[in-house]
């Protein structure tokens, strides 16, 4: 595919990393040379300098038979003018924008983005995702990662084996014997920064970070096989009112109607909106590593702290002194790459980052033929692809023992109807089934080729 990327920040040059890794046409346009060079001396891509919504730079960077537009530029009218252009003058079949200011988002004004008026295929609000991947979070005490899969009737999370996790030391051939009728299969292991694809034999040490698919139903026996029996969190310190912070308070009003919830907000003028828009939540003005204001929100007797700022050395900080203070769990958002290897060495629970959230959003639909959705997962190290399977995908009615998947694909959920169970390797596909599956990356293009259509010719 010929893909345009406006937008070689954090976000842009992720999802270029992302595309390129897969032969595709990739051309990246922004006005910053520095970035450009950058991008071109370290991707199989081809950078542009220019303004994104330059009709003549668009042409530059193959418009005329470009496939999709993906805007992630720091501006959302640029992202918009240039899906516009896209649409009008190039006649672009896909355009993805990514907008951030909540005005243009209000359900008032949808018919804004109507084919009709300014075509935008896919918007992308990353507070709102990041917002929605907090919530998923709060909802599976002890993760520190979560992916709804399957229309949220399966999930892939992350946890981190303690000392007392009490399936240390134990082989998954084993651990298979002990909880046959567990809907849940280990995917992935984080030792030490080193990932492992586990076998039969693999076993779990403690200060793992462990990655496992289970069915909906089964979740919290899952996270109570691995020691962790807490519940849904209904007490809550949030620090930071911005977008995220106001977008999240709204989730959890819509799921949970009513919440014990405080805010600390260091913005006067932020604080007094935040108040006049959830009147029954405690919202103190101040600084979120001021000890007296963290104690007069009753840091001490809440179950998790959730530090929203727009700055990640407050993030860090506020989590720190919040776990000096007993807090349960605290989740924190980090943007900078530089502190997301340190949160383990800090005993921070849940790492926020807004730059995977959107890429891996953005990446969800880019995926073509009947492939569902795809999670980009540790910085693009595999994906979870959920696949409907048809009459002519090659793999139909053959065990999966004899389809001779290559090292690092496996099928680790099937949808049959309104089952989902995990197969074995006697078990087979049946047409319409919805599959998901765990590839690395360099193996991604490979199940997409097994899942195409063949054509048979007369």
């Amino acid at each position: 595919m010929r893909m345009i990327i406006c937008g070689a920040g954090q976000v842009g040059y992720n999802i270029a990393t992302h595309l390129a890794r897969e032969n595709n046409d990739i051309t990246v346009i922004d006005l910053k040379s520095e970035l450009i060079a950058k991008i071109n001396d370290e991707q199989d891509v081809k950078g542009i300098v220019g303004h994104a919504s330059d009709p003549d730079v668009l042409h530059a960077a193959g418009a005329d038979d470009a496939d999709m537009i993906i805007a992630v530029t720091h501006s959302d009218e640029v992202n918009m003018v240039a899906c516009q252009i896209a649409h009008s003058l190039f006649n672009i079949p896909k355009k993805i924008a990514r907008i951030r200011f909540q005005g243009y988002l209000d359900p008032a004004w949808a018919n804004l983005f109507s084919r009709s008026h300014m075509p935008i295929d896919v918007i992308i609000s990353p507070e709102r995702e990041v917002a929605y991947n907090i919530f998923e979070r709060l909802k599976t005490p002890g993760t520190t990662d979560t992916i709804s899969l399957l229309n949220e009737q399966a999930y892939c999370l992350s946890i981190l084996c303690t000392q007392s996790c009490p399936i240390l030391n134990t082989p998954f051939k084993q651990l298979l014997k002990l909880f046959p009728d567990l809907a849940a299969r280990i995917i992935l292991i984080n030792r030490s920064g080193k990932l492992i694809i586990p076998d039969v034999q693999s076993q779990l040490l403690a200060g793992d970070e462990v990655m496992f698919i289970v069915k909906r139903e089964h979740v919290q026996r899952a996270l109570n096989t691995f020691g962790y029996e807490g519940k849904e969190a209904k007490s809550i310190l949030l620090i930071g009112g911005g977008n995220i912070g106001t977008q999240l308070c709204h989730i959890l009003k819509e799921e949970y109607g009513t919440v014990d919830l405080r805010v600390i907000e260091n913005s006067a003028a932020r604080a007094r909106d935040f108040s006049q828009t959830f009147p029954r939540s405690l919202v103190i003005q101040g600084d979120g590593l001021d000890k007296k204001i963290l104690e007069e929100a009753g840091v001490q007797t809440v179950e998790t702290v959730i530090s929203v700022t727009n700055d990640d050395e407050v993030n860090i900080l506020s989590a720190l002194l919040a776990s000096e203070y007993g807090s349960a769990r605290c989740i924190t958002l980090v943007n900078k790459e530089v502190y997301g290897s340190l949160t383990s060495v800090l005993n921070i629970n849940a790492i926020v980052s807004p730059r995977m959230i959107t890429a891996a959003t953005i990446m969800k639909h880019v995926r073509r033929g009947r492939i569902n959705a795809t999670h980009p997962i540790k910085d693009g190290f595999a994906e979870i692809i959920e696949v409907r399977a048809s009459e002519a995908c090659q793999i139909i009615n053959t065990p999966i023992q004899d389809l001779h998947l290559p090292n690092g694909v496996f099928i680790a959920l099937i949808q049959r109807d309104h089952e989902i169970f995990i197969p074995d390797k006697r078990s087979t596909v049946k047409p319409n089934d919805v599959l998901v599956i765990f590839a690395i990356h360099a193996s991604v293009s490979l199940v997409e080729k097994l899942f195409s259509f063949k054509f048979d010719f007369l």
